[in-house]
């Protein structure tokens, strides 16, 4: 069953069109990642998922509704309409935006009770059974400062999922940890993955893509330019802009350890290997 549906979405900004005629369908229990260049328009299509951005053009569906009212060139939004919109298409951004002065719980629930008028002892164990998700729910009762930035991080995935959205949007959940905290937030995002969660996912870890992702897809200046399934996609990319954007994430990367103490170089086949953006850093075979 089809989630959530883009047809020809257009936004510009000005005179910068930053998004050029997206069509993309998103099935229910599919992980889809997002991959591309910075300015290739990933945070902004999720943006307009999630019309925090109002798209300039173009159809969007959510479990089937078409959004707005479409009078020939004009569309129109109520806001009740974009508030149903966002309850059902949740977002994590790269910051996890917590509230200081309230516990896990409490950020957990203030959704669920502020929109969705849900009892307090209802929210709570709704809270409890998100933050289990995740692997948090001995933190109920700790304040965001009393966390490290990938439980901080985790704590916002189980408030988006407190909302019980259709589709859940991360836009580059880990951009902002430091490199030992990443691992524990794509555990958590590749958990909800196997419990059948929908989610679109804007990030640059390969790695998670291969190994996580149903699709991945590639933009490039504001259009889809690639699709497919991540062995197809990162592994034998058909274009040349795709093959480049996989050598840019190989330039510093760490070599093997190496048995050789004789003094000699290595053969030109070991240097292909090492540079190559398909390699182990990533979890993706040759």
């Amino acid at each position: 069953m089809e989630t959530l549906r883009t047809e020809n979405l257009i936004k510009r900004f000005g005179d910068l069109e930053v998004l050029k005629g997206i069509d993309l369908s998103i099935r229910r229990g599919e992980t889809v990642v997002v991959l591309g260049a910075s300015g290739s328009g990933k945070s902004t299509m999720l943006r307009c998922l999630n019309f925090l951005e109002t798209p300039t053009a173009g159809k969007i569906y959510i479990e089937g509704k078409l959004i707005g009212r479409h009078e020939g060139d004009t569309v129109t939004y109520s806001a009740s309409e974009l508030n149903k919109v966002r309850a059902k298409a949740g977002m994590v951004f790269q910051q996890f935006n917590l509230f200081p002065h309230l516990t896990v719980e409490e950020n957990v629930t203030l959704g669920p009770m502020r929109v969705r008028k849900m009892e307090r002892t209802q929210a709570r164990l709704l809270a409890a059974r998100c933050l289990d998700r995740v692997g948090l729910v001995q933190k109920a009762q700790s304040y965001p400062a009393q966390l490290s930035g990938g439980q901080q991080q985790r704590v916002a995935i189980a408030r988006a999922l407190a909302m019980e959205p259709s589709v859940v949007l991360f836009d580059e959940p880990t951009s902002a940890l430091d490199p030992e905290l990443v691992g524990e937030v794509l555990l958590a995002m590749r958990q909800l993955t196997e419990d059948g969660t929908t989610m679109v996912v804007v990030t640059h870890e390969l790695g998670f893509a291969y190994n996580v992702a149903s699709r991945v897809v590639f933009l490039h200046e504001g259009r889809i330019h690639e699709e497919g399934p991540p062995r197809e996609i990162l592994v034998s990319p058909r274009t040349e802009r795709m093959r480049e954007f996989l050598r840019s994430h190989s330039l510093f990367r760490i070599p093997e350890p190496s048995a050789r103490n004789d003094g000699q170089s290595e053969a030109p086949a070991e240097r292909q290997q090492r540079t190559n953006p398909r390699s182990a850093e990533c979890n993706i075979p040759e």
